[in-house]
């Protein structure tokens, strides 16, 4: 009788000893690793994937995804190092490389990894303008990604991406930048019209040189500007009168200009009929001419002692 009792124990013991194995079995996915603390000490290397043994209560398992985990950090409002107030949001893409240190190192490195990202973004982005966080997003990018990533790694995880996803900026300073690009594409604008004026007028110097020698181009071209100027329905007449044509009358003008012109007073001598000053008789008996000192004199003049 007591060989059937031993039976039935031992076969209860079995038993329990078969449900007890079969609650400590755990299956991790490809994508999981498990952290196995016994008796409260880490075992030196995460378990899985696969088929492994947890036996309670002397093992306890921490679950780790190795999966690449996508997190959004909440709009901020920063100000820029030009003073001005943007509210800016962000994409973080993370993953754990040391399922270990993630576990012995951080209490909880989802939490831990998306406080950095929230910092960081705000003193990053505090110290560049705005113009470099509109036009170099991907300089803004790697920088955060790189001091992201430089907090993390001590706790096993890796910063993949940082992206800035969306810089909302003031009403004010939208019109002023649209008002600035408007301003940008007017110079663009002047200068272009600057630059075709300045190749015009070096190609017309050149036409200009080649008709010099041949003056029957330039009437030609006097024709040709008169037939397009025909070929429009207007009533404008165009006599084109070459300047070669009023060159003698200039000429002419010119010469009598310059013989009509009085050349050192002697035009005022000629009025005068003298044609020596010396052969002047003198006034009021003042002066002495080549003949009263010969002792001669003229009649009508007296001298007296």
């Amino acid at each position: 009788m007591w060989l059937v009792d031993a039976a039935i124990g031992f076969g209860i013991i079995v038993a329990l000893v078969a449900m007890y194995l079969a609650s400590c079995i755990r299956i991790l996915n490809e994508y999981e690793r498990g952290v196995i603390f016994r008796l409260g000490r880490a075992r030196p290397k995460p378990k899985g994937p696969g088929l492994i043994l947890v036996f309670h209560p002397v093992d306890r398992m921490v679950r780790v995804d190795l999966r690449t985990i996508t997190k959004v950090i909440e709009p901020q409002d920063i100000i820029t190092k030009d003073n001005v107030s943007v509210r800016v949001n962000a994409v973080l893409y993370f993953r754990v490389m040391d399922p270990m240190r993630s576990v012995l190192e951080v209490a909880d490195f989802l939490f831990a990894t998306s406080q950095v990202a929230l910092t960081t973004l705000r003193s990053t982005l505090g110290q560049a303008e705005l113009d470099d966080l509109l036009t170099e997003r991907d300089k803004v990018n790697r920088r955060l990604q790189e001091i992201i990533d430089g907090h993390t790694e001590p706790w096993g995880v890796k910063v993949s991406v940082v992206e800035v996803k969306d810089v909302d900026l003031p009403e004010p300073m939208k019109r002023s930048m649209a008002h600035q690009a408007e301003a940008e594409r007017d110079r663009r604008a002047k200068v272009i019209n600057a630059e075709g004026e300045f190749q015009a007028a070096d190609k017309l110097r050149q036409a200009a040189e080649i008709m010099t020698p041949y003056p029957m181009a330039m009437q030609m071209r006097y024709l040709q500007t008169l037939t397009e100027v025909a070929s429009e329905r207007n009533s404008t007449i165009i006599f084109p009168l070459p300047i070669e044509l009023l060159a003698p009358f200039l000429k002419t003008g010119k010469e009598n200009a310059s013989a009509a012109t009085p050349m050192n007073g002697k035009l005022g001598e000629a009025s005068l009929g003298l044609k020596n000053p010396a052969q002047a008789e003198p006034i009021n008996g003042v002066g002495a001419t080549q003949a009263t000192a010969r002792g001669h004199i003229p009649s009508g003049l007296s001298t007296s002692t």
